[in-house]
């Protein structure tokens, strides 16, 4: 086994620091769930699923603006209520047996 002696003061630093991050990291994380408190995100494949229409379809329907998303760490999320509203309005497109728009 092997021991390494510190002094008590850079020990008492080393836990001020992680204290601090600790505190950073428990005030990030409650400032942020409330986003997402109560509401199901759904990725990109989820969607698709849910929806029954291909990635390309799913990227009309974001840059038209009809399906709103957020962006974390380059990939997106979409809300489910979201989705199910798009869903319940009736898909502005619809695909055919090749999986292309038809408009």
């Amino acid at each position: 086994m092997e021991v390494i002696a510190i002094q008590k003061s850079a020990l008492d630093g080393m836990k001020n620091e992680l204290k601090a991050l600790l505190e950073l990291t428990e005030s990030t994380t409650r400032k942020y769930t409330p986003i997402f408190k109560g509401e199901q995100w759904l990725d990109n494949q989820e969607v698709c699923l849910m929806m029954n229409i291909t990635k390309r379809t799913l990227q009309t329907y974001k840059d038209k603006g009809l399906l709103p998303y957020s962006k974390l760490n380059r990939k997106n999320y979409y809300k489910r209520s979201d989705v199910q509203a798009l869903l319940e309005a009736g898909q502005p497109y619809n695909t055919n047996d090749n999986g292309f728009i038809d408009q």
